[in-house]
């Protein structure tokens, strides 16, 4: 009878604690959490321990359960369980209350968890108009996740272009757009081991900067032509005329033998001393100049 009592009273004390309740998975993005409702004791700090069953574990190693020791006597009501839903199959999870010596029976999820239920949100994004360069910046959700991005020109949906993007690190080029025009992005997140997709993100739209530099460029540039041709034409007319002017009527060149190599003779004037010997007058013998007139 004693050790009967004494087995009442354990199992007594034992039945003060109860077993966690509402036992829930809160997943998203591939991080998922298990939750649970505090158990109550006065004046008592309760502590929990988590434990996982995988198929591995259910088929082949006689139904064992593997204790998660980041989650092994928390006093938390959430456990942290990404790291340990490694693959992609049915898990089972439970949690026990502890309260010294004492513990709970094991609350157990209802049903079985898969990863592939995890809901996939889009992306944050910010669309960026560099000059002329269609700039998209992504969120970086880790190594599991991709993301599929469509762009196109506003007003022309029909024609959207994609772009796989496997790696976050910076901005990332999308496109080079043409001045005037609006440009429209959006973007889903992929996770390949668990083949599945997010819904697409709102679309955010932006216009090429520089438009009305470039109209200004332009116009300068026109300008600039415009004050060259009108300094350059009145030049090239001048040029053209002297070099149709030459060709049409050549300059005469004197024969060698007409050229004169000494200097005409001086005019030999006649003092009145020196009448008498002024027999002959000498005249100045004529310039090139003259010759040439008189060749012509």
């Amino acid at each position: 009878f004693f050790f009967f009592f004494l087995l009442l009273g354990t199992l007594g004390e034992d039945a003060l604690l109860p077993a966690p309740q509402n036992i829930s998975i809160l997943s998203t993005n591939m991080k998922h959490f298990l939750t649970w409702s505090p158990v109550v004791i006065q004046r008592e700090t309760v502590r929990y321990s988590v434990e996982f069953q995988g198929e591995y574990e259910r088929e082949y190693a006689n139904e064992s359960w593997i204790r998660i020791c980041e989650c092994s006597l928390i006093t938390a009501t959430v456990c942290n369980i990404t790291e340990d839903i490694s693959a992609t199959v049915a898990y089972k999870l439970r949690v026990r209350a502890n309260v010294g010596a004492r513990r709970s029976e094991w609350g157990t999820l209802k049903g079985f968890f898969n990863r592939i239920t995890t809901s996939l949100t889009p992306p944050l994004m910010k669309v960026i108009a560099d000059g002329y360069h269609l700039l998209v910046e992504l969120e970086d959700m880790g190594p599991a996740f991709q993301f599929c991005v469509l762009y196109w020109k506003k007003g022309q949906e029909s024609r959207m272009q994609q772009k796989v993007v496997k790696e976050v690190s910076s901005m990332v080029h999308l496109d080079t757009m043409e001045a005037g025009l609006d440009y429209c992005v959006k973007a889903q997140t992929y996770v390949e081991a668990i083949n599945r997709s997010s819904d697409f993100s709102q679309t955010q739209c932006v216009r090429a900067q520089g438009g009305t530099s470039m109209w200004l460029v332009i116009a300068l540039i026109s300008f600039a032509g415009f004050a060259v041709a009108a300094l350059t034409l009145p030049f090239l007319a001048w040029k053209t005329s002297k070099t149709f002017q030459y060709s049409c009527g050549p300059v005469a060149v004197l024969p060698d033998t007409l050229k004169v190599s000494e200097p005409p003779t001086q005019l030999i004037l006649c003092g009145s001393e020196e009448a008498e010997q002024c027999d002959l007058m000498v005249r100045v013998m004529p310039s090139e100049e003259v010759l040439r007139l008189w060749i012509q």
